[in-house]
């Protein structure tokens, strides 16, 4: 009886451990585009807010999109929302923990955008091994390449209301 109760103890485990978020890709070669969601005012964009949103796209031109991902949050899914219409794609929300193992196993070998806050785009900049300072700042964008064996590059950009 007790082979038994182990023997499902641990395939019990096997089944938790493959469901478990798994660290950033060593091999992915993403390109993720991380930025703090848009000017607010409380939980909601202000109409600065508005307009930088509606300039994304604008800012993001150079780069094809193949994901855009943000945490359940309203500011956040308001600023990612004209980019979305913009370029035909859905919003995919996802917890803000693990989130760039998450979007670099989601897409690895393709270009994301994560819409995020000062917290967890800092965190998600350590995750992937980014030098430097995170985006922090209404209108910053940091470009993360990221290439096996290597520092991910760092591209600044800023979207204008």
């Amino acid at each position: 009886m007790h082979r038994r109760t182990f023997a499902l103890g641990l395939l019990a485990l096997s089944a938790l451990a493959a469901c478990a978020p798994r660290e950033v890709d060593p091999a992915a070669r993403t390109t993720v585009i991380l930025l703090r969601h848009a000017d607010r005012a409380g939980e909601i964009l202000n109409a600065q807010g508005e307009a930088r949103a509606a300039n994304l796209s604008l800012a993001l031109g150079d780069y094809s999109l193949d994901a855009i991902y943000s945490p359940d949050i309203a500011r956040n899914l308001q600023t990612a929302e004209p980019l979305s219409q913009a370029r035909g794609l859905p919003i995919t929300i996802i917890p803000k923990e693990r989130a760039g193992a998450r979007m670099t196993r989601d897409r690895p070998e393709g270009t994301v955008v994560w819409v995020g806050n000062k917290g967890n785009l800092r965190t998600i900049w350590a995750e992937l091994g980014a030098p430097g300072m995170a985006p922090q700042e209404y209108g910053e964008i940091g470009v993360l390449t990221l290439r096996p064996g290597r520092t991910p590059e760092v591209a600044r950009l800023q979207v204008r209301p």
